[in-house]
């Protein structure tokens, strides 16, 4: 049987095709012709992540009622809730003082010495954070309305109701949860067309941004870039190493199935277009759908590892540009602002500018700062959406792990095999 070239590999060759192209159009055409042909090219992409979009509130949707009804009862939904959010409150708080404590030590901003801007030309549309507004993006006014507008924090709430409602109709039930988990599965055959689109989406994503920047803009912010990285590696590290205190050496085999949502996110910059894929990984590793399919998007609103790192790194860097000093208190202070402001944001391109720009209101501090790391926020958006991926994919595991939800390796290895045999005769049936 002819080998297949891995999905990852045609990925990742995808988005050098693509900084070729799109370098080869920055430096051929004059600043207006290429960012013309930009747009074209950027249809594939933009056309790639609607579609995503258009699969994802349907999909969390049906797999998460499913899951939720196949659990049982309200109790056993109360007691993942519980594990998952615990474990995303904590890592949240590592992400965002991992972000504070590194833009503190390694000064990313010193030496820029910005300007500082007039108060009529630094405006941004910012709003002040409530816990009022909190609550009411929490509880959806119609579930129409949620689905239509992808929020996913509103999705969730209202599918756990509905699960825990379906488990409660028991045999009554039994018919409507039926046709939920047709729709589940008829969701994920639709993701699967979509994602056959994935490394035409990566090289248009990568070809379209290098041929409107070039590669120069890597070089203007290259100390921003590497200390960014620098700390997304230190986080990963962190983050693997926890999984690795529940999961042991299980957690290697975890980051080889990730490999290719986790070029995806990073190729795309959004997190969103990794989600189905993640599922995928997380069956082949041997967590029952149940589980991911209730962790995942809890995580998707709870659990931006990358996002949150992001948030108090690029505010910092922005106060560091100014020349501006704030307090450790202040410093705390606006990182549990963050804490609750960072929750419920899209896993979508550039979801964390929204964020940062009411936090820089909030502080009194220049929100036309944001406007200087804007040129740059594609490549950075790269890395802390993909950085959302491997998160939620490590807390996924964890919580199916304490929940006894995560089949053993050589059971895992068996549903792999099937779910291969079941990919090869779609492939030729």
């Amino acid at each position: 049987m002819k080998k297949r070239i891995p999905p990852a590999v045609i990925i990742f060759i995808a988005m050098l095709l693509g900084i070729l192209v799109g370098y080869l159009i920055f430096s051929h055409y004059d600043k207006a012709h290429a960012k013309e042909l930009a747009g074209y090219i950027s249809i594939i992409s933009d056309m790639f992540l609607r579609l995503i979009k258009m699969v994802i509130a349907p999909l969390v949707f049906s797999t998460l009622v499913v899951g939720i009804a196949h659990m049982g009862d309200a109790r056993s939904v109360g007691r993942i809730f519980a594990k998952s959010l615990s474990w995303f409150f904590l890592a949240s708080l590592v992400s965002l003082s991992l972000g504070m404590v590194m833009a503190n030590l390694l000064q990313p901003g010193a030496g820029v010495a910005l300007p500082t801007p007039d108060a009529a030309t630094a405006g941004l549309a910012t709003s002040k954070f409530t816990l009022k507004e909190f609550f009411n993006h929490l509880v959806p006014r119609s579930v129409a309305e949620a689905m239509a507008q992808n929020e996913i924090l509103q999705i969730v709430v209202f599918s756990m109701f509905f699960g825990v409602a379906l488990a409660a109709l028991g045999e009554r039930g039994k018919n409507l949860l039926g046709v939920v988990d047709d729709l589940s599965h008829a969701m994920l055959k639709i993701t699967g067309y979509v994602m056959k689109m994935a490394p035409l989406a990566v090289f248009a994503a990568m070809a379209a941004t290098v041929a409107i920047n070039g590669l120069e803009i890597l070089l203007s912010f290259a100390v921003f870039i590497r200390d960014f990285y620098f700390s997304l590696a230190v986080l990963w590290v962190l983050l693997i190493g926890a999984g690795f205190v529940f999961l042991r050496a299980r957690i290697v085999r975890l980051l080889v199935l990730i490999k290719e949502p986790f070029l995806l996110a990073f190729a795309t910059a959004s997190s969103e277009a990794a989600y189905p894929k993640l599922l995928d990984a997380l069956d082949r590793f041997g967590v029952k759908r149940k589980i991911s399919s209730f962790v995942m998007p809890m995580g998707y609103s709870f659990n931006l590892d990358g996002s949150m790192i992001y948030c108090t790194f690029a505010t910092l860097f922005i106060v560091q540009a100014y020349g501006m000093e704030l307090s450790l208190t202040t410093q705390i202070t606006m990182m549990a602002v963050l804490m609750l402001t960072s929750k419920g944001i899209a896993g979508v391109p550039r979801a964390s500018l929204v964020v940062i720009a009411a936090t820089l209101h909030q502080f009194n501090i220049p929100e036309a700062g944001l406007l200087v790391i804007l040129g740059i926020d594609t490549f950075l958006d790269m890395g802390r959406s993909a950085t959302n991926a491997v998160g939620n994919s490590i807390a996924s595991a964890v919580v199916a792990k304490w929940e006894g939800g995560l089949l053993s390796e050589a059971e895992a290895s068996a549903a792999e095999r099937e779910i291969e045999r079941e990919a090869e005769l779609k492939l030729h049936g």
